[in-house]
């Protein structure tokens, strides 16, 4: 049985309020001392930050532990928070500047030479009838492919491409996120659709794209509050 990305509709059975509860009302319920719904927000958002952190091309496990550095730093400045844009939108813009941080000190480091993969069979979809479990598996080939041709994108034109098309953040929410305006944002999804169309335009499926499976949410939810301590500070 395939396993199924985390999303807000996931929450853990140990809390009782509703998973689909708005995020104020966590967020308000976290100020006031029950640090324990910090895990639906978690759980909520591991998928969107995966992506935004794979997009920057950063593996598997350095994109878990910017997740994990951005959810305590959300968490430490949520009595920060003013709402000015949507608790999503923010802590994107925490996870891109971790992001941004992150790819200047890995660029200090000495580099080894690339592995050398064959991507012969990655010129396009396999073309190929299947069973339910052959369908998985060529899902599964999909998801690689795409991930490849997205990572040739110019991160602009990536970073933007994730999250309007992957993700289903609008231009506004998105242009808050990465700090230019919706006209830029629109140019830029413009220009990446171009630059993929020959390859992604009419077969690109997104749920399968840099997904981050609900068999990491746990880990992720105790590598957070592993590292909690003192409740987060709530402004005068």
């Amino acid at each position: 049985m395939p396993i199924e990305p985390d999303s807000p509709a996931v929450s853990s059975p140990r809390l009782p309020l509703a998973a689909a509860a708005d995020d104020t009302v966590l967020i308000a319920r976290i100020l006031g001392g029950e640090q324990t719904y910090f895990e639906l927000l978690i759980r909520r958002y591991n998928s969107v930050l995966y992506k935004v952190g794979r997009s920057y091309g950063f593996t598997h496990d350095t994109v878990q532990d910017l997740m994990q550095d951005t959810y305590v730093a959300a968490y430490q400045a949520l009595g920060q928070f003013e709402e000015r844009a949507s608790f999503k939108t923010w802590l994107i813009r925490i996870m891109l500047n971790n992001c941004y941080h992150g790819r200047r000190a890995a660029a200090r480091q000495p580099q080894p030479m690339p592995a050398t993969t064959d991507t012969a069979g990655a010129s396009g979809p396999p073309s190929v009838s299947a069973t339910d479990g052959q369908q998985e598996i060529i899902n599964r080939e999909l998801g690689a492919v795409l991930e490849q041709c997205i990572q040739t994108l110019p991160p602009n034109y990536r970073l933007v491409f994730v999250l309007r098309e992957l993700e289903g953040l609008s231009s506004q929410e998105t242009a808050k996120a990465v700090g230019t305006t919706e006209t830029n944002v629109n140019a830029r999804l413009s220009r990446a659709k171009s630059l993929l169309r020959r390859k992604l335009e009419s077969w690109y499926p997104q749920a399968s794209v840099y997904e981050f499976n609900l068999i990491y949410c746990d880990e992720m939810v105790a590598r957070v509050f592993g590292r909690l301590s003192a409740p987060p500070r709530v402004s005068a």
